[in-house]
């Protein structure tokens, strides 16, 4: 054999010797996936600080704008740790059809190249980081059904405990690996389920635990600054395309569909409330307005990667309608009080979009045919979905806040109360 056989023999492997020639065994990350993941956790999580911590602050009355923001802020901080801690692991790794297991328990073992196989072109650490933001804005939602009146402290215990109680199995069972209610072929696909009718159902829990605000039907309580709430649900909307077209785990046409269906369930649900609202009360209200988007975002989350744009259109008008009748007239009738209509929007726009997703949705799109294509048993379906998270969030939710109450305490004093959450819990208040 000649010396440059020899030599390119030699370079061969030397070749397949080096890391490089290893490449193929690395996971095969997409760029593209990757760079709108990053973006869209981005989004989410600007869906909390600022966008929900503007928006509910300015539904409160004065003397809890800073209470408000601050819990948002908060839950920000504690979930990002819990999350790191045990909540993606419990929530996003194999175990029971119930629960995941503790293989990432301080999220360990996740390098550069650590892979779930539920998102297989983006690093896990993006993904991991993406479903923090969900995790996040979860018990964030929850605020709005008891504000005004629980301590700082409670607060921070009840966040903690729900999300690793509540949040991750319900999580594991509709998202993850082996999950019951996700095998047993529930559509949920950016958080219906998950993250709405789990966060109402907690938020009328606690609200009904708690009692009601001192003064509630007999004091004025206007909310302080419509303008925050307009750019908190400004900032919502935007932030809810990373919510939804992220949910596709990829820069996809599903991922388009998602985006295109939110923005037109969003703004139909908008003008259905608005339109509700002007015919029973006589005046659209910029809160009304605000409050139908948000109901919109809501109930086509279950279905944004399922349905079309005419699914997405009567989503849209239900979650409108209906969520007004909830928030207006269902409350007053039963008598809680919610304080932000956390219960009325999220808990029964998610209900509705769950349930209506069983309806619309559309094989060519998502896979699966709803109730309109043939599959009546898709809506059984999702009614199963429904009927679990309301019936396990609802039982352990009371369990946490009464395990709280009977330790540390969950509201504050009356006195405190009345004087306001901001001076009180954080010693500081906003000036003229």
């Amino acid at each position: 054999m000649k010396i440059s056989h020899w030599t390119g023999l030699l370079a061969a492997m030397v070749c397949l010797a080096s890391p490089l020639a290893q490449a193929d065994t690395a996971p095969a990350f997409n760029s593209g996936d990757t760079a709108w993941m990053l973006t869209s956790t981005a989004l989410v999580l600007l869906m909390t600080i600022p966008g929900l911590a503007l928006f509910y602050a300015g539904m409160v009355r004065k003397k809890n704008v800073l209470a408000t923001a601050a819990q948002s802020f908060a839950v920000t901080c504690v979930i990002s740790v819990v999350w790191m801690f045990a909540g993606y692991s419990l929530a996003f790794t194999s175990g029971s059809g119930f629960i995941g297991g503790l293989s990432r328990f301080f999220l360990q073992g996740m390098g550069l190249d650590a892979v779930n196989g539920l998102a297989p072109t983006i690093p896990e650490s993006v993904y991991m980081t993406f479903q923090m933001t969900f995790a996040i804005i979860t018990p964030a939602l929850i605020v709005g059904a008891f504000a005004e009146r629980m301590k700082f402290s409670a607060l921070l215990w009840f966040t903690a405990l729900w999300s690793l109680l509540v949040y991750a199995p319900i999580a594991h069972m509709v998202w993850g690996p082996g999950g019951w209610l996700g095998g047993d072929g529930v559509l949920d696909y950016a958080g219906g389920t998950v993250v709405h009718i789990n966060a109402g159902v907690a938020g009328l829990v606690a609200a009904l635990v708690m009692g009601k605000r001192i003064g509630f039907r007999h004091d004025a309580m206007h909310p302080n600054n419509l303008i925050y709430t307009l750019i908190g649900a400004a900032l919502l909307w935007v932030g809810w395309f990373g919510f939804n077209a992220g949910s596709a785990v990829a820069a996809s046409d599903r991922a388009g569909m998602a985006m295109a269906v939110t923005q037109i369930a969003t703004a139909v649900a908008a003008l259905g409330w608005m339109f509700a609202e002007w015919i029973v009360r006589g005046k659209p209200t910029l809160l009304g307005m605000t409050s139908g988007a948000v109901a919109g975002l809501v109930a086509i989350t279950p279905a944004s990667g399922f349905v079309d744009p005419m699914g997405a259109l009567w989503i849209g008008l239900a979650a409108g309608v209906i969520c007004f009748w909830s928030a207006v007239y269902l409350k007053n009738w039963l008598g809680y009080d919610d304080s932000l209509d956390a219960f009325g929007v999220h808990a029964i726009g998610g209900i509705v979009g769950a349930l209506l997703t069983g309806i619309f949705a559309v094989k060519a799109i998502g896979g699966t045919a709803g109730v309109l294509e043939g599959n009546l048993g898709q809506l059984l379906i999702q009614a199963k979905g429904v009927g679990v998270t309301i019936l396990y969030d609802g039982i352990v939710s009371f369990v946490i806040l009464k395990v709280i109450d009977w330790t540390l305490g969950l509201r504050v004093s009356e006195e405190q109360e009345r004087e306001g959450l901001d001076v009180t819990q954080h010693g500081e208040q906003v000036y003229e």
